[in-house]
C-alpha cells in the first residue's frame, strides 16, 4: 500500500496533507515513542543475531590446544609478566578439563572464522524481495528485512538515528560477548558461550511477533499524533513496493554499483576487526584470555557510543540544512575510510606498546561507524521502493567479502610470522581505499528514475 493511501486513511489529516502543528511537536519530542520502541526491539534482534555470530571469535582462542598465532616481535616493558603467562598456561590445563581442544593451525583458524559468512549468499536477496512485497514481520530475518520496515516507520529527519538506534545492537551484542565471554571460557568452558547466547537469540524472538509491525497504520499501540506525523512525513515518498524489478537500470545504475563496491570493500576491513581483534589482542600484545576479551569489549564500547552519536550527529546537519544530504553521505563514508586507514597502517610500528596500540584501535572502532550514516545506508536514498531487495543484494556482497577476507587474514599470518599482521592490514587499506574512491565519484543520495512508480497516481 503506497504511502498517499495510507495517508488517506488516518482521519484526522488535514486536506492539504499537512498535520497538524501540534501533533507535530508532540510527536517528535524526545524517545518515548512507538518508532523508537520500535528501533529498541531491532537493537536486541541485532544484539541477540551478532553475539551469537562473535561467540566463534572469543572462543576459538579456547579451543585450540596451543596458541599457534605468532608471539610479539618486540618485548618491552609493558608485556606479560612470567607469573600471568603461568597463569595462562594453568587456564589451558583447566580448560582442557572442561571441554575439548583442538590442533588448529592459522590457516584452518581463518577458514572457520569466514565460514560463518559461506551459507549466507542465497538467502538475502529472496528474503529481501520477499519482505518488500509482504512484510517483514513473519520472517524475522532482521539483517534483511529491517531496512522495509523503516521505509514505512522512519520520518526522513529521523531516519539515521532510527537505524543507528537498531544497528547499534550488533555492536552491543560484540561488546556483551567478548566482555563476558572470555570470562566464561576460563571458568565454564568454551560450549558455555554459544548455549547462553543462542538461548538469548530464542528469548528475543518472541519479542519480535507482538510489538513488531511493518508500519503504523497497523500498530495498535500508536498515538494518533505519532501515526500521522509518520504518515505525512513520507507522504511525498513514493516507497510502495513492486512487483518487478527493473534489472537491467539495476545492472546499469553507477550510484547503486558505488553503494555495493563499497559494501565488499568496507566490510572487508569491518569482517577483520570483528573476527580478529581478540586473536591480535591475545597474540599480538600478549593478553590472556580474559584480558584480551574484556580490552576487544572496550574497543566496541566505543564504536557503539560512536554509533548512535553519528546518528544523530547526521540527522541535525540535514535538518538544520547544513549538508546537503548527499554531502552527509559521502563525508560520513570519508571519516569511516580515511581514520581506520591510518589506524591499521599505523598498529604494526606500536606494537611493542599495548596502551598505543589499545588507544588506536578505539579510535579506529569509532571511525568506522561513520560508514553507517553514509554508503552503508545509502539505498534508502536511492531506491526506497527496493529497498528489501537490495538490502539483500548487498548483504550478498559484504557476506562474500567475510568469507574471502578472513581466510585471507589465516593464510597471511600463518605464512609469516614477521610481517603477517603488517601485510593484513596494508591489504585492507588498499581495498578499502579503491571502495572510497569508487563511492565517492559515482554516488548520488536522489531517488533514480528506475526506483520510481511509472503509473500515473491519481490524486
Amino acid at each position: 500500500m503506497s504511502t498517499r493511501a495510507e495517508a488517506k486513511g488516518v482521519g484526522a489529516i488535514s486536506s492539504d496533507g499537512n498535520l497538524n502543528t501540534a501533533h507535530a511537536q508532540t510527536s517528535r519530542k524526545g524517545f518515548c515513542s512507538v518508532r523508537h520502541g520500535l528501533a529498541l526491539i531491532m537493537h536486541l534482534c541485532n544484539f541477540s543475531l551478532n553475539s551469537q555470530k562473535m561467540s566463534l571469535s572469543i572462543a576459538i582462542p579456547a579451543m585450540v590446544n596451543s596458541t599457534a598465532w605468532p608471539g610479539p616481535l618486540n618485548a618491552s616493558t609493558e608485556g606479560p609478566s612470567a607469573h600471568s603467562q603461568d597463569g595462562w598456561n594453568g587456564t589451558l590445563r583447566q580448560l582442557k578439563a572442561v571441554a575439548p581442544l583442538y590442533d588448529w593451525s592459522p590457516e584452518i583458524q581463518g577458514i572457520l572464522l569466514s565460514s560463518t559468512n559461506y551459507g549466507s549468499f542465497l538467502a538475502p536477496i529472496p528474503t529481501g524481495y520477499i519482505a518488500g512485497l509482504f512484510g517483514a514481520k513473519y520472517l524475522v530475518m532482521v539483517l534483511t528485512s529491517q531496512f522495509s520496515i523503516w521505509v514505512k516507520w522512519a520520518p526522513p529527519l529521523e531516519k539515521s538515528q532510527l537505524i543507528n538506534i537498531a544497528l547499534s545492537g550488533e555492536l552491543m551484542g560484540s561488546f556483551i560477548t567478548l566482555l563476558v565471554g572470555g570470562f566464561l571460557c576460563e571458568t565454564k568452558g568454551w560450549p558455555s558461550i554459544f548455549y547462553i547466547f543462542g538461548g538469548i537469540g530464542c528469548a528475543c524472538s518472541f519479542l519480535w511477533f507482538p510489538l513488531a509491525y511493518d508500519d503504523p497504520i497497523n500498530h495498535p499501540f500508536i498515538s494518533t499524533g505519532e501515526k500521522e506525523y509518520i504518515v505525512c512525513s513520507l507522504a511525498q515518498q513514493d516507497r510502495s513496493p513492486g512487483w518487478s524489478l527493473p534489472i537491467k537500470a539495476m545492472i546499469k545504475s553507477l550510484p547503486l554499483w558505488g553503494i555495493l563496491v563499497f559494501y565488499f570493500t568496507g566490510f572487508w576491513t569491518i569482517n577483520i576487526l570483528m573476527a580478529y581483534i581478540p586473536t591480535y589482542i591475545s597474540s599480538v600484545l600478549q593478553a590472556n584470555l580474559r584480558d584480551s576479551g574484556i580490552l576487544s569489549a572496550l574497543l566496541l564500547g566505543v564504536a557503539f557510543i560512536s554509533t548512535i552519536l553519528c546518528g544523530l550527529l547526521a540527522d541535525f546537519l540535514h535538518s538544520r540544512k547544513i549538508f546537503r544530504l548527499i554531502t552527509i553521505r559521502k563525508l560520513s563514508t570519508a571519516i569511516g575510510v580515511l581514520v581506520p586507514s591510518v589506524v591499521l597502517v599505523s598498529l604494526y610500528w606500536v606494537r611493542s606498546s599495548i596502551s598505543t596500540s589499545m588507544g588506536l584501535l578505539a579510535l579506529c572502532s569509532a571511525a568506522t561507524t561513520f560508514c553507517q550514516t553514509g554508503a552503508l545506508i545509502n539505498f534508502l536514498d536511492i531506491a526506497p521502493r527496493y529497498t528489501s531487495f537490495l538490502r539483500g543484494l548487498s548483504q550478498v556482497f559484504g557476506h562474500l567479502s567475510g568469507a574471502i577476507s578472513s581466510t585471507v587474514a589465516g593464510f597471511l599470518i600463518s605464512q609469516d610470522s614477521e610481517f603477517g599482521w603488517r601485510n593484513v592490514f596494508l591489504i585492507s587499506v588498499s581495498i578499502n581505499m579503491s571502495g572510497l574512491v569508487f563511492y565517492l565519484i559515482f554516488s548520488q543520495a536522489k531517488v533514480q528514475d528506475w526506483a520510481t512508480e511509472q503509473t500515473v497516481t491519481q490524486l
